[in-house]
């Protein structure tokens, strides 16, 4: 059991530790457009106080279990709260038609971007 232990207690990476910190800057950002407390989000996902002020800072890896949780709490899609990672472009030159319509499509109100969300998961199940 020790030995699983140690498995997850191994250090941020620094790619880690830039990713963390900037889904915590998201959550942090979400939340206080709802208007909750750390203690209050805190409350709702059933953990302390303590551990979101870590999440929020990305000190501590949230949990992978606990994103559907979150983004439910914060009433955003788990895309929302990890965006930057999803829609940096990775190449150089001119964006893809597609890349443009992701951007156009956040910018829509939350309603739509979810009609959207849920019509492309449709579209994909039914290759």
């Amino acid at each position: 059991m020790a030995s699983s232990i140690q498995r997850w207690a191994k250090p941020m990476t620094p790619q880690d530790k830039t990713f963390y910190q900037q889904l915590g800057k998201r959550i942090a950002e979400q939340r206080k457009a709802r208007g909750l407390t750390q203690t209050e989000l805190a409350e709702i996902l059933g953990i302390s106080q303590q551990t979101m002020a870590h999440y929020e800072g990305g000190r501590l890896r949230v949990a992978l279990s606990m994103m559907p949780s979150l983004s439910q709490a914060l009433d955003v899609m788990m895309s929302d709260l990890m965006e930057e990672q999803i829609t940096t472009p990775s190449k150089r030159g001119p964006q893809s038609k597609l890349q443009l319509q992701i951007e156009q499509v956040h910018s829509l109100p939350r309603a739509k971007q979810k009609f959207v969300s849920e019509m492309l998961e449709t579209v994909i199940q039914g290759r």
